[in-house]
């Protein structure tokens, strides 16, 4: 490992907005961080946080917590979030497939998946974060009313999904092939992380998904 990423590991043990495989946190995210009883919205493979921290600047009456196994990446979202005082944003180090270890039933109200990887080889899709394996890890976690968002350049993980939706018979609200082809459906889509950039110098589309459960 090395030297900066023990750095930021030492330096994330002082960080007061980040958990680390924190069981003991299970249903008590609102009371013990957020003190308040705002609505929870997870970003799930959350990388460096882009996403938690444009969603947290934008909505300050709302709750939001990143979640990712790499503890190095979460180091600089969480960085950014002290540095700018948000309160309302914080971040977990936990696998995605243990949610129900770190929230209780009806606890969540939005998922945001960001650029997930796609496994695009077929035999690989159930690892895909809207294959019916994880979709059933949601239901443990989200209300009834609870709301999924897929953004990707993945055109594999876009039609996977719409196909996901339909054979499971989910509600779709939204979905678009090229969210920047006219209108932004919601303003929160232009919000961009570095590899969205990346995608877009690329000449790449960037495709989205709203549906619930």
């Amino acid at each position: 490992m090395g030297k900066n990423k023990l750095k930021h590991f030492a330096e994330m043990e002082t960080f007061t907005n980040v958990f680390q495989k924190a069981t003991a946190m299970r249903g008590k995210w609102n009371e013990v961080f957020f003190q308040n009883n705002n609505p929870i919205t997870l970003e799930l493979g959350c990388g460096k946080g882009e996403y938690s921290l444009a969603l947290a600047r934008l909505y300050p009456e709302r709750n939001f917590i990143g979640i990712d196994i790499k503890g190095a990446r979460i180091w600089r979202g969480a960085k950014t979030a002290l540095e700018e005082g948000l309160k309302n944003v914080c971040f977990l180090r936990a696998q995605i497939d243990h949610l129900p270890e770190y929230f209780e039933p009806n606890s969540v109200d939005e998922i945001w998946l960001t650029f997930s990887d796609p496994h695009p080889p077929l035999h690989e899709a159930k690892k895909r974060l809207t294959s019916p394996k994880f979709i059933s890890i949601y239901r443990q976690v989200l209300k009834p009313t609870g709301i999924i968002h897929l953004k990707t350049d993945s055109s594999v993980l876009y039609e996977y999904t719409l196909e996901i939706i339909e054979e499971l018979k989910l509600k779709i609200i939204y979905h678009s092939p090229d969210i920047y082809s006219g209108e932004l459906f919601d303003k929160i889509l232009a919000a961009k992380t570095y590899y969205e950039n990346m995608h877009l110098k690329l000449g790449k589309t960037i495709k989205y998904v709203k549906f619930s459960l």
